[in-house]
């Protein structure tokens, strides 16, 4: 494996600062938090959050299809309870206050999101949340979940699925972060 630097994660404790700064009276901070909460929660890269659509969630089991993600495949994910609940709540409000969309994730007027506004807002979120000793971005939280899947289940090839890799040394850099 090549010499790679291990990606900043985020401790449990960071990622409750973090979910604790949204203030979701306000669509876009709920938005916002939901979507953060998502990619903790799945590890799905800012592509897939920005392309997600509801027909690709099921709100009721909470099975997550990812269609065609980076090299085109498909994989299948699953949303924790607490998580599932959340992208409920912001459903119903992103219907009340935005109307019928396809996907998951969108401007107020109902449009897609772009990945730099996107990566503006967790630059913005972290530091609210006084995280300003690592770098943060988006694929932060891939990184995050991949490092919690694996401390969790100590099983390499889930974490490799989870984040569809059809390579399992791509995978391997999780297990120094979880030696450390």
């Amino acid at each position: 494996m090549p010499n790679r630097k291990i990606p900043d994660i985020l401790t449990e404790d960071e990622q409750r600062k973090l979910l604790e700064v949204f203030n979701i009276r306000y669509l876009s901070s709920h938005r916002n938090k939901v979507m953060i909460k998502l990619m903790l929660n799945t590890g799905l890269r800012l592509s897939e959050v920005i392309e997600l659509k509801w027909k690709d969630i099921n709100l009721q089991t909470g099975k997550l299809k990812v269609v065609e993600g980076k090299g085109g495949k498909d994989r299948m994910l699953w949303i924790n309870q607490s998580t599932l609940k959340s992208l409920r709540d912001w459903c119903d409000r992103q219907f009340e206050d935005i109307g019928e969309t396809k996907r998951v994730f969108t401007t107020r007027g109902g449009n897609k999101l772009k990945p730099a506004d996107i990566r503006k807002m967790v630059y913005t979120y972290t530091e609210k949340a006084g995280i300003t000793d690592k770098n943060i971005s988006p694929h932060t939280f891939r990184h995050t979940f991949a490092t919690d899947l694996l401390r969790e289940t100590k099983n390499l090839r889930l974490v490799q699925k989870a984040l569809g890799y059809s390579n399992i040394s791509t995978t391997q850099i999780y297990t120094h972060i979880v030696d450390d």
